[in-house]
């Protein structure tokens, strides 16, 4: 097995080994991940902190040993906050991170960072703020950044930035926590999934206090939530039909 580690700001993760393939989700600054297939110079990989698979260009791949491997991975979690900041390199170049990066692996990577991070795991409260960073952060399928987010990756890193995983699509995230029974039983920082005319999950928000839900449609937003589903105030009609609630913690 190889192990491999994101040393870029952001790269796109593909369902096939082609840049005309999908963008099914992206690898932040510091995330790992093993390497489980290469072909035709792109290389399969699973990230380590929720298991996704996908494919990455072979010329963004940079391997690391399993030691640092383990070393990384088994170490307190810290995560950075700000919105951007900037890595500097051995050689004093520079680049931007976003928020959610991993800062696990600064020594290793020999790289410097002088910003803000988290060491802990959160409260629920300090979900809320963290949500109302995204507003406005335009949808993109398979985003997980400010610049471009899609809904379950807002939710998940919503979540990892208060030290909490979880899992990377919506219908991976509705296997995880505890249903609640009713809209009523729930807490701002649970999360809500919907459903489409066949049954399958396809839609995930954070619920807010007073029955609103903030999620990634268009762009990230507010909007009023109830036991039919979300009601989009300026169209004045239902736009995602409720499946359930989830209490995460």
């Amino acid at each position: 097995m190889e192990y491999g580690i994101c040393h870029l700001g952001i790269i796109p993760m593909r369902i096939e080994n082609s840049h005309q393939s999908e963008m099914v989700s992206q690898l932040l600054y510091g995330e790992c991940y093993k390497i489980i297939e290469k072909r035709k110079k792109w290389v399969k990989i699973r990230l380590e902190w929720d298991g996704y698979e996908g494919w990455i260009d072979e010329n963004q791949l940079i391997k690391i040993s399993k030691e640092n491997f383990d070393k990384i991975t088994q170490s307190t979690i810290k995560i950075s906050i700000d919105l951007v900041n900037y890595i500097t390199t051995k050689d004093n170049l520079l680049f931007p991170i976003l928020i959610g990066s991993d800062l696990r692996a600064l020594k290793i990577l020999e790289h410097r960072f002088e910003g803000e991070f988290e060491r802990t795991k959160k409260s629920k409260k300090s979900l809320i703020s963290t949500a109302y960073l995204f507003l406005n952060a335009p949808y993109l399928w398979g985003g997980k950044t400010l610049l471009g987010i899609d809904c379950s990756g807002f939710t998940q890193m919503v979540y990892k930035i208060n030290g909490i995983k979880l899992n990377r699509d919506a219908d991976q995230q509705a296997l995880q926590g505890q249903t609640l029974s009713f809209i009523e039983e729930s807490e701002a920082g649970d999360l809500a999934f919907f459903d489409n005319d066949e049954g399958k999950i396809n839609h995930v928000g954070l619920l807010l206090e007073n029955h609103y839900i903030i999620h990634a449609s268009g762009v990230v937003r507010i909007d009023r939530i109830d036991q039919s589903g979300i009601f989009n105030i300026e169209t004045q009609s239902h736009s995602h039909k409720l499946r359930y609630i989830k209490k995460m913690i």
